[in-house]
């Protein structure tokens, strides 16, 4: 069965870092195309970043470009999300997401991936 497994996650301090990973196994992780969400209570899930099969391509929401990064490391099956500067309202569920995808494409919707994790809590403090 195909399994997403976020972890990483923890408190932190206003302007710190951290990095969350994404470990997939069931599946040819390099065929697919890797994405990472986030909730917080009371709000729709939102779309961070993506990332291409092949790591050449990447796509980030306004919100955190600049302070977040994501890679992978197919022969390790893990995608990343380095996380930098976080702020208070970085506070939420991380999910990664995997979405069979062409080569060089990075997937934007929630209905576009076909396998999710359950999630690493991430709480940033003042």
């Amino acid at each position: 069965q195909v399994q997403l497994v976020e972890s990483g996650g923890g408190s932190v301090e206003a302007g710190d870092s951290l990095r969350v990973s994404c470990a997939a196994s069931g599946m040819t992780f390099s065929n697919y195309a890797m994405g990472w969400f986030r909730q917080a209570p009371g709000k729709e899930r939102e779309f961070l970043g993506g990332i291409s099969r092949g790591g050449g391509s990447s796509r980030y929401q306004d919100s955190v470009k600049g302070r977040f990064a994501i890679s992978r490391d197919n022969a390790k099956n893990t995608v990343y999300l380095q996380m930098n500067s976080l702020k208070p309202e970085d506070t939420a569920v991380y999910y990664c997401a995997a979405a069979a995808s062409p080569p060089y494409v990075v997937r934007e919707r929630q209905s576009q991936y076909d396998y999710w994790g359950r999630g690493t809590q991430v709480t940033v403090s003042s």
